[in-house]
């Protein structure tokens, strides 16, 4: 007779997660959105889950040791999933987890390794058209860029000390081809899909109710105050601290915009 397999269990197998590393865990502080003063100065905050944050390894900077992923994990501080290394020193770290990488892998940083998900190496040393993530804006300051859920962007073209990279916004921008980037698309590409549900889903996230200026009183807002029913009164939209909100550009000049070819859609 042939014995049946059962898939499930096979799959569990390959899912077991490891033990999480503690000294890569601090507890994350809760502000409720307020400044050092006590006020509120970011609206909206308060009441979540309690939290343990992850120390992720945004540098990759252990060059030419290969490192096992012992596994796959949920992190609650970001879209994305993490991978558990553990490197033939015995050091264990965080790091993001792209899109095809599975437990038992191994990766590598290093000047010149494969071009494999999940290994790190310099933007020059990477061939065109391959998608990367993970992107430093300057060698040696770690990954600042492309780190969301489903976040991946694509080499372009060479030249000299730049490459350019198409970002997932569609924007077109010059990096030095010293920064390094990681192979492949970042994990868990449904995450944009996902529906809260339930209003209780957004409070563990602590994400607080947004009321509408219309329906406060006129003392908590520009637009508050009338009888049922009533318009803004105003020639145009206000914030709560009587700031015009609609058509008024808030965005500031950075130095990195020089760097920027193309601008997004």
């Amino acid at each position: 007779m042939v014995k049946k397999i059962d898939v499930k269990k096979v799959n569990s197998k390959k899912l077991v997660a490891a033990k999480a590393v503690k000294s890569l865990m601090e507890i994350l502080p809760k502000s409720g959105g307020r400044d050092s003063k006590g006020q509120i100065s970011v609206r909206h905050i308060g009441g979540r889950h309690k939290r343990l944050y992850r120390e992720i390894d945004f540098k990759r900077d252990k060059f030419g040791i290969e490192a096992k992923v012992a596994a796959i994990e949920y992190d609650p501080n970001r879209s994305a999933k993490i991978a558990q290394l553990h490197y033939v020193d015995g050091e264990k770290r965080y790091i993001l987890a792209p899109v095809g990488l599975e437990v038992g892998e191994k990766v590598i940083s290093g000047e010149k390794v494969e071009v494999k998900p999940g290994n790190t190496m310099p933007l020059k040393n990477i061939p065109v058209g391959i998608q990367v993530h993970s992107i430093e804006f300057s060698p040696g300051r770690g990954a600042q860029i492309v780190r969301s859920a489903g976040g991946a962007a694509t080499l372009s073209a060479k030249e000299g000390k730049f490459v350019q990279v198409r970002m997932p916004s569609g924007e077109l921008r010059r990096i030095p081809s010293n920064s390094l980037a990681t192979i492949g698309q970042i994990s868990n590409l449904d995450w944009k899909d996902t529906v809260g549900g339930k209003a209780g889903r957004t409070r563990h996230l602590g994400i607080r109710p947004t009321v509408r200026g219309v329906a406060m009183s006129p003392r908590d807002h520009p637009h508050g105050g009338g009888e049922g029913r009533s318009g803004i009164g105003m020639s145009s939209p206000k914030s709560p601290t009587g700031k015009k909100t609609k058509g008024a550009k808030t965005r500031k000049p950075k130095t990195s915009d020089k760097f920027i070819l193309e601008r997004r859609k």
